[in-house]
């Protein structure tokens, strides 16, 4: 096997160049590193030496600012599915759990009667809310699976998730939180509610830090190093 030496330089460079996912960043690193190896071994095989094959090997691999932006592309795309597949399947079961307590609490009809007269539309808004990030969730899991071809840029439907996850976020934490006013705490509530917006907490930080880390993999010249 080819001494490694030279290929193993590029191939860390390579690496501190892209950013994503460290799943597939690592096996995009290794299937670059495999490929410049075998190369390396096939120039090598063909009577030079270690050094000068490994060094024809990376130069015909081409320079990191002229590769990395295509990884870097790949890169984007997985954190994006794997955004739009948290929120298609996190999101309407949040809305579920949610509408499943605001049928139960409170029990009777004078808890109903107390409640604000905007309890009832804010309530479907944040339901609407809710559906509607799922669905564009769904849809951007299609576009960047079975539809990538048919997308040009997909650095800007990744980075439109990221960006209505931020949008959405806040205006369904401040309506949460009128509506939990508004319930007035009947009781069994505050148990209920408790451990229904712990779920909700832990999903929100959750889909945060892939709305984060979708918006840092799709930076621009991110992979110009």
């Amino acid at each position: 096997m080819a001494n490694a030496g030279v290929i193993d330089d590029y191939v860390t460079r390579l690496g501190r160049a892209l950013k994503g996912p460290s799943g597939p960043k690592r096996d995009m690193v290794a299937e670059a590193r495999d490929s410049l190896i075998d190369t390396a071994e096939a120039l090598e095989d063909g009577g030079l030496d270690r050094a000068e094959a490994e060094r024809i090997a990376v130069e015909e691999f081409g320079e990191i600012g002229e590769i990395a932006p295509a990884y870097q592309e790949l890169l984007a795309v997985s954190a994006g599915r794997r955004l739009a597949a948290l929120l298609f399947v996190s999101v309407p079961l949040t809305c579920l759990m949610w509408s499943m307590i605001w049928k139960f609490f409170p029990g009777d009809l004078a808890g109903y009667a107390s409640r604000p007269g905007w309890f009832g539309p804010v309530a479907r808004a944040v339901d609407l809310i809710q559906v509607a990030v799922g669905v564009a969730g769904g849809l951007a899991l299609f576009a960047l699976g079975r539809g990538l071809r048919r997308i040009r840029r997909p650095r800007l439907v990744v980075r439109s998730l990221a960006t209505l996850v931020w949008v959405m976020l806040p205006t369904i934490g401040v309506l949460s939180l009128a509506l939990m006013y508004g319930s007035y705490n009947p009781a069994g509530f505050p148990g209920y509610g408790t451990a229904a917006a712990l779920v909700s907490d832990a999903l929100s930080i959750v889909q945060l830090y892939g709305a984060v880390r979708c918006m840092s993999v799709t930076r621009r010249g991110l992979a110009a190093a």
